[in-house]
């Protein structure tokens, strides 16, 4: 199999950029696009670190980011797996990219910047449930850009056109009995899983 191995074999395969997927690119929030991230419950986080890359969902019930001001994001973390695989790149490298979803659009709104974690209790304060409950840190993003991505890939994808795919995948307990040749998982795992979730949500 050949291999593409320079930019300039690449771009000859392809055709001109539209200038509009140039000149929608903003540096910081502007009116349009701090509505539209606003709007946003859930972003795909990715980082890059001396061992890879990382890509892991984010999610709030509410707005999953926070504006500091117009060049500054503030995304809390909440409870996971504690393996801190994004956050642990971010420390070691701050490149980041953020791609914010809505419900129902099939559009998405893309943030490429830097970033750093931190534990400042005041800013922590800033994202408090009403059970008291606070991130452990939060993740500071300066923007370098901001844009918004056709909608075909999610349109090829039928997203969110209500159908329910979902029915024959594996559980994370079989997955989890898998990789550990049953000594973990299986039903168990799952049947145990919501209320888990339920008392860890925060």
């Amino acid at each position: 199999m050949d291999y593409i191995n320079s930019v300039d074999e690449l771009e000859g395969l392809y055709g001109q950029v539209g200038a509009p997927s140039l000149r929608k690119v903003a540096r910081r929030m502007t009116p349009t696009y701090r509505k539209w991230i606003m709007a946003s419950r859930l972003c795909m986080l990715t980082t890059v670190g001396p061992e890879g890359t990382d890509d892991t969902p984010r999610g709030d019930d509410g707005p999953v980011v926070l504006e500091l001001d117009p060049g500054t994001l503030a995304l809390p973390d909440w409870r996971g797996n504690n393996r801190l695989d994004s956050l642990r790149n971010i420390v070691r490298d701050g490149r980041v990219s953020l791609m914010f979803l809505v419900q129902g659009s099939n559009n998405v709104v893309r943030v490429n910047g830097h970033a750093r974690v931190t534990a400042d209790p005041d800013l922590r304060a800033r994202f408090e449930k009403t059970t008291g409950k606070l991130p452990a840190t939060v993740t500071v993003i300066a923007i370098d850009e901001i844009y918004v991505q056709c909608a075909r890939a999610l349109l090829r994808a039928g997203t969110w056109n209500g159908q329910d795919h979902s029915q024959d995948l594996p559980k994370v307990g079989d997955i989890l009995a898998e990789m550990t040749n049953g000594e973990e998982g299986g039903q168990p795992y799952d049947d145990a899983w919501g209320a888990r979730a339920a008392a860890t949500m925060w």
